[in-house]
């Protein structure tokens, strides 16, 4: 490159969270940063565009590696924090987008939750390489600004990964590198490309409350044991094996069937097998029993 990448860093936690400027200054010594993030917490956002955000930006000044810098809160969820940086804030096109450093792991088939992970998706609609990177933290740290997390590690494998994505031609179809970093890691902890594993680790509790009308905001707890999980998956590899997981995510959410074959079933001109073994899951006030594992 001829100048400073231009980086656009956002996050799902808030622009206060440590999460987030570990990963700025990572980035700091060789490219100009533009951080772009929601003014509040929005975890749990998805990719989810509310018609009620005002989409408001406050810009504020925030020293950066001693250089005073200026940044901008936005009043929206992270998907809608990318869009106003692309579109509204930035003086040239964008190089990368880093989405994170989350408190908590995003794993399994609950990414689509994950406001990380949407903020990077849509900076992969616009053609742009993104990284969606979470370190895992206790669960009572998730909603936190805590200090007791060191994100040293993660900022370390952001900065390799992102200079990665920014330099070489990406294979078609990956769009996204999701990273989760594992808790205690340090930059020699191994690093394994993943899959996304098909199973659930964080399941919804059911509301404490008298009356159907009074307040019950759903939570969720973990309950899965991840040395069950896929081997080659996400889950396997950050949460039983402790090594760096790599995941490249594509926008193209296609089923990875045979779309001549699911149309003849469709038709009723072939049929499926029933499996051997029937799954069922049952929950019940957040406890999950799956039949066959």
């Amino acid at each position: 490159m001829t100048e400073r990448p231009l980086i656009l860093f956002t996050n799902d936690d808030g622009i206060a969270s440590p999460g987030l400027w570990a990963a700025v200054e990572a980035f700091a010594p060789f490219a100009e940063v533009l951080v772009c993030a929601p003014r509040l917490q929005q975890s749990g956002m998805g990719r989810s565009m509310p018609v009620a955000s005002e989409g408001r930006i406050h810009a504020e000044k925030r020293a950066i590696l001693g250089v005073e810098t200026t940044v901008y809160a936005i009043d929206g969820t992270p998907a809608q924090a990318v869009q106003h940086g692309i579109i509204e804030l930035a003086p040239r096109p964008v190089d990368l987008v880093v989405s994170g450093i989350n408190y908590g792991e995003n794993v399994g088939n609950g990414i689509t939750i994950s406001g990380t992970v949407g903020a990077a998706l849509e900076a992969a609609s616009f053609g742009i390489p993104a990284l969606a990177v979470s370190q895992v933290t206790r669960r009572d740290l998730h909603l936190s600004y805590s200090n007791e997390v060191d994100f040293a590690p993660a900022a370390y494998f952001t900065r390799k990964f992102g200079e990665w994505a920014m330099e070489s031609r990406r294979p078609d179809d990956v769009d996204v590198l999701k990273l989760e970093i594992p808790l205690l890691a340090t930059p020699d902890t191994p690093w394994k490309v993943t899959r996304l594993s098909r199973r659930r680790v964080y399941w919804p509790t059911r509301p404490e409350r008298i009356a159907l009308h009074d307040v019950g905001r759903l939570g969720y707890r973990f309950d899965y044991d991840p040395s069950k999980a896929e081997p080659d998956s996400d889950v396997y590899c950050v949460l039983h094996e402790k090594q760096v997981s790599v995941t490249p995510i594509s926008l193209d959410m296609t089923s990875r069937t045979d779309l001549f074959r699911l149309r003849q079933l469709i038709e009723g001109e072939a049929q499926i097998e029933a499996p051997k073994r029937a799954k069922r899951a049952s929950r019940s006030n957040g406890a999950v029993a799956v039949a066959g594992d």
